[in-house]
């Protein structure tokens, strides 16, 4: 009889410690999820995944996690801005259940949500929208000495096409593609924005594209040192094709963005937004985090700060999912 016994509480503490460790394992750590992010849960200490350094993203990105830091009292709440890939990098890694905030263009957004390009196949159905942020102009840059007249001239040519996981290498290959330049037509060189300057500025590359926030630091910096950058239009047929055959818009880039743009540069544009997880950012986090954006932009020093306004935010945004507790936001604030 006590042998019995001994044996039925040994079988009753097993299977107690089975159903404590499936407990423990379904806790929101922040970690991936095998059900696509259905069972993380909320958190206050968040990550932001930005870009490379000498873009855009990372500088943004910064700026705002010290601004809700030093505006939105929950406890526990802290932000920790980190160097990314980009877009795609940012989306992947939100659903993944590794970031919880991310910059991302909305054209990468809407190949997340419609599951093509880098995301065939793929559910993105964690990854939502907190604000619209600022237009981004698909740059091509290169410098007087190089004698390139036109984006036809890089065939053959060593370019910088962005870091792996950034929307950069996909507009980098649509615009190549729209001059009848194809993969193997050139040697591309994977380069975040800093060390593309870099690399043009020495001579090693042709050209760069980068898909950016106009005026570009790096850019300037560029300027600064060679006195002979050179901004080269997406123009004609070429500009349509591009047009035709993805989110992006046409836009121009005024004489005076940059202080030595005499004439203005033909391109094409998409919005950078700020992203977020549905599920590991609570509707009260959410809605504090773009309350304090929208409202408090104006504290922030980087250029791109003062387009950050209640008419600007949701522009770009069209059909995309929008997390609610920004979208509460936007209802209180009539913004539609």
């Amino acid at each position: 009889m006590k042998k019995r016994t001994l044996f039925l509480f040994i079988i009753v503490l097993a299977v107690g410690m089975v159903l404590t460790a499936c407990g423990e394992s379904g806790k929101g750590s922040g970690g991936s999820s095998s059900d696509g992010g259905s069972k993380k849960e909320a958190k206050t200490n968040l990550t932001l995944g930005t870009g490379s350094v000498g873009g855009v993203y990372y500088p943004l990105g910064g700026e705002m996690a010290t601004l809700w830091k030093n505006n939105i009292d929950v406890d526990g709440f802290d932000v920790s801005s980190v160097e990314a890939g980009g877009s795609v990098d940012n989306i992947a890694k939100i659903q993944a259940g590794d970031y919880q905030l991310g910059i991302a263009q909305n054209t990468t957004l809407i190949s997340a949500v419609n599951q093509t390009g880098d995301f065939e196949g793929k559910e993105m159905d964690d990854v939502v929208v907190l604000a619209s942020l600022y237009p981004e102009a698909v740059q091509v840059a290169t410098t007087e000495s190089t004698g390139i007249e036109s984006i036809a001239d890089l065939k053959g040519k060593k370019i910088a096409v962005g870091p792996p996981g950034g929307a950069t290498r996909e507009a980098a290959e649509l615009v190549l593609k729209a001059y009848g330049i194809e993969d193997g037509d050139y040697e591309a060189y994977e380069e975040g924005f800093g060390d593309a300057k870099g690399k043009l500025q020495n001579g090693t590359i042709d050209a760069s594209i980068e898909v950016v926030g106009v005026p570009s630091s790096s850019t300037d910096e560029l300027q600064a040192s060679t006195k002979e950058v050179k901004l080269l239009n997406i123009e004609g047929d070429a500009l349509q094709e591009v047009v035709d055959n993805s989110e992006y818009e046409a836009y121009t880039v005024e004489p005076g963005t940059y202080e030595w743009l005499d004439e203005p540069v033909q391109t094409v544009t998409a919005m950078a937004l700020l992203v977020g997880s549905k599920s590991q950012i609570s509707e009260d986090l959410a809605y504090d985090i773009t309350k304090t954006l929208v409202e408090k932009s104006g504290d922030m020093s980087i250029a791109q700060a003062k387009l950050i306004t209640k008419d600007n935010i949701l522009t770009g945004v069209g059909n995309l999912p929008i997390h609610p507790g920004a979208q509460k936001y936007f209802d209180e604030a009539g913004i539609e």
